[in-house]
């Protein structure tokens, strides 16, 4: 099979979607790999060090989409690269489409193949693919705490650990999954007031004897949610649907009873934000102000460190896309946890939460794949 990777072009994305090691088990293994020049540049991956890893360089992400049997990018395809999708072509990227109708559109009318990174499941019933940047933009979601605090940033001035006999801040983290574990564990660290909100008791179960009584965990009614975002000076926002628009769980009301300058990171943002007054911004233009409470709502958070980010996500993604390569469809058919991650097949939506988050019919992925 021939392995397209075109340089990402979303706003401020520095990650590649296979790094040299990557492509050199693809090539081991008697694939074709192209890649646009300049991809690996956020990486510092030369032009030459892929041509030593065996791929090719193109100048062009044209000829990437012309002539590749799968594209492994990062993020989500933009509108001038949907359209140079084609009919029987594989798209093995992140898409978070709930959110995205415009996105979901172009997919299904180009043909392709589109299978998400975010929906691949594992036998435990995990998301593998998504685990390794919910632990980055968990971590993330502190140091980007922080740096909202300070009084230059519009913050309330406030140091997340405190210093001996002035308190540290308090964090409130909604979501007791990957994101939210690594934001606490970040927050721990630092010495914050910690407090993690979840609906499983059994994960609070397990979250309590992880953290031995560092963090605080509540169970998450709203009323218990509104209690701590009113109290809190930072609210992490880590709520997860697998594949579905995330659930607002802070209103514009919440807002004006919140302390002044407190800081919102809504690390849900790409599956439409779990607060009501959240929009996407940009590493460039991270922060906004609403009612005076301080929102982060960066889209793509992993990226800011595109070294870490690329090399964490190909050790988990090259298995499923060396199992595509080898088998093509057939791949999607054999394996449940990979045709999870199965979102669009040939002008057809296979994702439940996805069509459902749109209004949009369902066809069993089972279904169309044999047909």
């Amino acid at each position: 099979m021939r392995i397209g990777v075109p340089t990402e072009i979303k706003v401020e994305e520095y990650r590649v979607g296979l790094a040299p090691a990557a492509v050199r088990e693809y090539v081991t293994r008697g694939h074709d790999v192209i890649v646009e020049q300049g991809a690996g540049i956020g990486i510092g991956a030369s032009d030459d060090v892929y041509r030593s890893a065996g791929a090719a360089i193109v100048d062009t992400a044209a000829e990437i989409f012309a002539t590749a049997d799968m594209v492994v990018k990062v993020k989500e395809p933009q509108p001038s690269e949907w359209r140079q999708l084609r009919e029987s072509q594989i798209l093995f990227t992140y898409l978070h489409l709930a959110p995205d109708v415009a996105q979901t559109k172009g997919l299904l009318a180009s043909g392709c193949t589109a299978i998400a990174y975010e929906t691949v499941t594992d036998p435990n019933g995990g998301l593998p693919l998504l685990a390794p940047m919910s632990e980055v933009a968990g971590r993330l979601a502190i140091e980007a705490a922080g740096a909202a605090l300070r009084k230059s940033a519009d913050g309330m001035g406030k140091l997340i650990g405190g210093v001996p006999g002035v308190a540290p801040s308090r964090i409130a983290v909604i979501g007791g999954g990957v994101v939210g574990t690594h934001a606490a564990r970040m927050a721990a660290g630092l010495g914050a007031d910690i407090v993690i909100l979840d609906r499983s008791l059994p994960r609070l179960r397990v979250l309590d004897e992880m953290f031995q009584g560092r963090v605080r965990t509540r169970y998450a009614t709203l009323e218990a949610i509104e209690e701590e975002v009113i109290a809190a000076d930072v609210v992490i926002g880590a709520v997860l649907v697998p594949g579905a628009s995330a659930p607002k769980l802070v209103s514009r009301a919440h807002l004006a009873r919140m302390k002044r300058r407190a800081v919102l990171v809504d690390v849900a943002i790409d599956q439409g934000g779990c607060f009501e007054t959240s929009r996407p911004t940009t590493h460039q233009a991270p922060t906004y102000l609403v009612d005076e409470i301080v929102h982060y709502c960066v889209a793509n958070m992993p990226g800011a460190v595109p070294v870490t980010s690329s090399h964490a996500l190909n050790n988990a993604t090259l298995p499923f896309g060396l199992a595509l390569a080898e088998k093509g469809i057939r791949a999607l058919i054999e394996d449940p946890h990979l045709r999870a991650g199965l979102n669009v097949h040939r002008g057809q939506i296979t994702n439940r939460a996805v069509a459902d988050s749109q209004n949009l019919p369902a066809a069993a992925a089972e279904t169309i794949l044999a047909a």
